[in-house]
């Protein structure tokens, strides 16, 4: 979805389209990064650290009230307040009965001409996180983490059937290069669609739409298979609620045809915790 200044305005709207999804049949919704403000780090502002908010908090509360009405489970992107002085790009998972699950903290933080977090987020502390809901085991990562295939894998192994990306990231709209934008979503589509072959589980990527001063959000949200098909793929420019219906048991049909999990050398792998290697 498109958001607006009013924090209130792009939190009704979420829960609006929540209970869309939940009336079409959804078990699962899982909502864009940061939902409930513009893409506020796109500038370097000390004001911007007033839309951060503890988790569990007012947000979580509400969502917890609106899991349990219509049954279904929250994935929940927000800018968290952990104390004064350290806040995380933060991603709380509320159960279908409306019970408070946890959150994960986005690991990978980028600082880049419009992505400027470093600014405002401490990366995560606590590790990978995989969450058992009533509709099956989620993982969760959340937009720059997208590139990196050591979360999705650790996440895979952790149990995740199906991985989930909070995202926001779209064209610089003073690139004037069509080719150059076209392969830069082309990229973001084909790593995920990477790790859902590499782990054999569904990929869930859900972007936010609309122009924010210089960024032109792509939107172009899409769901894996855990072959790399595509399942379902978003238009760039509409706001959308989509539901797809996902058979997990999948996951085992492909991760015994094509067992990448089973011929990993991991006692090869040490050198990938270096830095770099000389």
């Amino acid at each position: 979805m498109s958001c607006t200044d009013s924090v209130e305005d792009n939190l009704n709207k979420a829960i609006e389209k929540i209970i869309e999804a939940a009336q079409r049949g959804a078990n699962i919704v899982c909502l864009q990064e940061l939902f409930t403000s513009l893409y506020f780090c796109d500038i370097e502002s000390h004001a911007n650290f007033d839309l951060a908010e503890p988790i569990p908090g007012p947000t979580t509360n509400r969502m917890q009230e609106v899991a349990k009405e219509h049954g279904v489970v929250i994935i929940a992107s927000l800018f968290e307040k952990r104390t004064v002085g350290i806040y995380h790009n933060t991603t709380a998972v509320i159960d279908a009965d409306g019970s408070y699950l946890g959150k994960y903290r986005k690991q990978h933080i980028p600082d880049d001409p419009g992505y400027y977090e470093k600014f405002y987020f401490t990366p995560g502390d606590e590790g990978y996180k995989v969450f058992e809901t009533k509709f099956g085991k989620l993982g969760v990562l959340i937009c720059w983490d997208q590139w990196f295939p050591e979360a999705a894998r650790i996440t895979a192994l952790k149990g995740a059937e199906i991985l989930f990306y909070p995202t926001a990231i779209g064209w610089d709209t003073n690139e004037e290069s069509k080719i150059i934008n076209q392969e830069q979503y082309d990229a973001w589509q084909i790593i995920q669609r990477g790790h859902a072959i590499a782990n054999g589980l569904f990929v869930v990527s859900v972007n936010r739409i609309g122009r924010e001063v210089d960024q032109l959000f792509w939107g172009g949200s899409f769901i894996s298979n855990p072959h790399g098909r595509l399942l379902y793929l978003a238009p760039h420019e509409e706001e959308v609620v989509h539901v797809q219906e996902i058979d997990v048991d999948q996951a085992g049909y492909y991760r015994q045809t094509w067992p990448y999990l089973r011929d990993r050398r991991i006692d090869t792998y040490k050198p990938i915790t270096k830095r770099y290697l000389d």
